[in-house]
């Protein structure tokens, strides 16, 4: 196999790697909803925006992913196929194992706290497997690398920490509702992501990304 050749089918594997990583995170966001403890802060500003505005939620969350998505370009992160597939794919997994789930409603505060917490893991992991393809990330994955390289000596889950803390007052200064699983995501999100890539040893700034059009010449041999 040519140099061009190889590098042609590297990209188009990362493309599977890069699915792969995102099946593992919607896995975790769908155990976040399970756990019926709360709204996530970026679900709380969505609901926020809906109430003072003529947008419900599903459309408030779409405008809310174009604004982060302009920051991100501000910031001067890269928009990949990574970008892509994140935006096509992350909605409609977790509806998919949201309608696959067999168990009854959870109803029980300490076996939310647990699920809750194991969908922080998958959802570590998943960000894990699909930064590693190197592609770029999805916009809220995006301004997390782009706020976490300007401040490089915070550790990214406090810088996390720090963000989803500013969505989270922002949603509830708009009227969204919270919940002890909204202080819970809040807090125990970006503190489970510091530990399971201090175990792992990744740190997500130092990845270097390759934008759409960096790849589309790998892909037709321009490079």
């Amino acid at each position: 196999m040519n140099l061009k050749a190889s590098k042609r089918a590297k990209a188009i594997i990362e493309w599977f790697q890069i699915a792969a990583g995102l099946v593992v995170f919607s896995f975790g966001v769908h155990l976040t909803i399970y756990a019926n403890i709360g709204l996530a802060p970026w679900d709380c500003l969505g609901m926020g925006i809906a109430k003072h505005t003529f947008l419900n939620y599903g459309l408030a969350m779409t405008a809310m992913s174009v604004v982060i998505l302009a920051i991100d370009l501000l910031l001067r992160e890269r928009i990949g196929y990574g970008t892509i597939i994140d935006a096509l794919l992350t909605g409609n997994l977790v509806e998919l194992f949201n309608r696959l789930n067999p168990f009854p409603e959870n109803h029980s505060l300490w076996v939310g706290v647990a699920v809750m917490a194991a969908g922080f893991v998958f959802m570590a992991f998943g960000m894990f497997i699909y930064m590693k393809a190197a592609q770029c990330c999805g916009p809220r994955d995006s301004l997390l690398v782009g706020l976490g390289k300007r401040i490089p000596r915070v550790p990214i889950g406090v810088v996390e920490i720090l963000l989803w803390a500013a969505v989270l007052l922002a949603g509830w200064l708009l009227g969204g509702p919270v919940g002890i699983g909204t202080l819970l995501s809040t807090f125990g999100a970006g503190a489970v992501m510091q530990a399971v890539y201090a175990l792992i040893r990744f740190e997500p700034r130092s990845v270097r990304h390759r934008d759409v059009i960096e790849v589309t010449k790998e892909i037709f041999g321009k490079q």
